[in-house]
């Protein structure tokens, strides 16, 4: 059977880390989404307050079945 995918850019944030950013995203996303299959890092960033780090931002791109 053919498959049919989307593909859609999400933005997680986190006050701890890159890769809890990333899982703060696919979270969300998972609640409204059916079907996540796999996702794809874009870009690490990242805010800075009075010279330290205070925030972490993950983009990603997320894919997922569309349903017949």
């Amino acid at each position: 059977m053919d498959k049919s995918y989307k593909i859609i850019e999400l933005v997680g944030t986190s006050t701890e880390s890159h890769e809890s950013a990333i899982q703060n995203a696919i979270g969300e996303a998972s609640k409204s989404l059916k079907g996540l299959s796999w996702f794809e890092v874009i870009q690490l960033r990242g805010g800075i307050k009075e010279g330290k780090v205070s925030e972490y931002q993950a983009i990603i791109k997320v894919g997922f079945r569309l349903l017949d």
